[in-house]
């Protein structure tokens, strides 16, 4: 049984080695990516996205949406389930977090 641990530890230890050496070059990657594209917007692209939900609502009343070509359509329709994901993964974060901060600012 003792030597059963002894080989589990020794295998674990390789697989963590493993798993490490394997997730630092994404890890970089995806923090050289986090950085520039999860950053809150700057005060100068406020005004940009109010111009572009003014042409949203523009092309939605006038019908000029009906001129989008197929990819151009399924690219704005995957740009709308991404935020709309996100609103999602954010109100799981605040139902669950939300609790847990109550709790303790309550202590």
């Amino acid at each position: 049984m003792a030597q059963f641990f002894c080989n589990l530890a020794e295998k674990a230890r390789a697989l963590v080695n493993a798993a490490v050496t394997y997730s630092k070059p994404r890890l970089a990657t995806f923090w050289y990516y986090a950085k520039v594209e999860l950053v809150p917007p700057t005060p100068a692209e406020i005004p940009r996205a109010f111009q572009s939900l003014k042409k949203i609502v523009n092309s939605a009343q006038t019908g000029s949406f009906k001129q989008l070509t197929v990819k151009e359509a399924v690219l704005n329709g995957l740009v709308a389930t991404e935020v709309w994901m996100w609103f999602y993964v954010g109100e799981i974060i605040g139902n669950t977090l939300g609790p847990c901060v109550i709790r303790l600012l309550s202590e």
